[in-house]
């Protein structure tokens, strides 16, 4: 598991979001298997993220955009998912247990 710092990671955050602006600038983020466990990532623009076997064990992830990422592996048990967009996210063999899914977007409606 790679440990982030929170420099680190708000490098990756801004680089994704020029990425999805515009995917010739910025860069796409890769946090597989980063350790994310704890972290305030509330509000946070990661869609077509790769998080795969990352650590989102009580993380806050409320209102954040996960739409279309690669959650595979990943460990959200116990994470703050409220109001999180999940829609088209891989969840495969993801841990939620413990996890808050209020109003957490999983399909279009």
């Amino acid at each position: 598991m790679k440990k982030i710092t929170e420099i680190q990671l708000k490098e990756i955050l801004a680089k994704h979001l020029e990425w999805l602006k515009n995917p010739e600038e910025g860069e796409r983020a890769n946090l597989s298997g980063a350790d994310l466990s704890n972290t305030d990532l509330s509000n946070a623009e990661l869609s077509y993220a790769d998080l795969r076997d990352a650590d989102l064990g009580k993380a806050d992830l409320s209102n954040a955009n996960l739409r279309c990422a690669n959650l595979r592996f990943a460990n959200l048990a116990g994470a703050d998912l409220y109001c999180t967009d999940l829609r088209d996210a891989d969840l495969g063999y993801a841990d939620l247990s413990g996890a808050n899914l209020r109003g957490t977007k999983f399909k279009n409606k």
